[in-house]
């Protein structure tokens, strides 16, 4: 397990301000490692708290491409699977 912390020496920072600046932190972070294939969408949906739709806006928004050409392709019927799964969870 990596546990990742930094200092940063600013001393008047509203907690608000403080836990926006550590999610988009750990955003940034998380999306990086699915960017370099360390992780999946899966997990990277796992570690920041999101559904899977929200995580395809989120790889848009990084523009990190929803196909993997290393995936075999029961990975990708199992990752089409859960995208219809979101679907109808959100009734779309």
């Amino acid at each position: 397990m990596t546990k990742v912390e930094f200092t940063i020496p600013i001393h008047s920072v509203t907690d608000t301000i403080r836990k926006e600046a550590e999610n988009k932190a750990k955003e940034a972070y998380v999306m990086t490692l699915l960017k370099h294939g360390e992780i999946s969408s899966g997990k990277a949906s796992q570690l920041l708290r999101i559904s899977r739709l929200d995580m395809i806006e989120l790889m848009s928004k990084y523009d990190i491409s929803l196909f993997d050409d290393s995936m075999s392709l029961e990975e990708f019927q199992s990752e089409i699977n859960q995208a219809r799964m979101g679907l109808k969870a959100n009734n779309l």
